[in-house]
């Protein structure tokens, strides 16, 4: 632990952050599963409202600098295809 004030509040600051992020990623990951897990079920339209809900998650992941916007893209694209390949 470092002597400094600041950089023991720093610390402690650091470790709420990334606390957080990682609520935010587990809460990304569960519903990207939904997601295929609808799709997997040949549910289209549980698939498709847990699309959208993905689909918010995912745009929320790069403003608060989760992931970055090309695996955003990608598994958007992904999600979409297999949603709208259910038959």
């Amino acid at each position: 632990m470092a002597n400094i004030k600041s950089q023991k509040k720093r610390a402690i600051t650091n470790l709420k952050r990334q606390n957080a992020k990682a609520g935010e990623k587990s809460e990304l990951k569960t519903a990207i599963k939904a997601v295929k897990t609808a799709v997997a079920n040949n549910d289209k339209e549980a698939a498709a409202a847990a699309y959208n809900h993905a689909n918010k998650l995912l745009d929320k992941a790069i403003v608060n600098g989760i992931k970055k916007k090309n695996y955003v893209a990608r598994q958007k694209s992904r999600l979409a295809k297999a949603v709208n390949n259910i038959a």
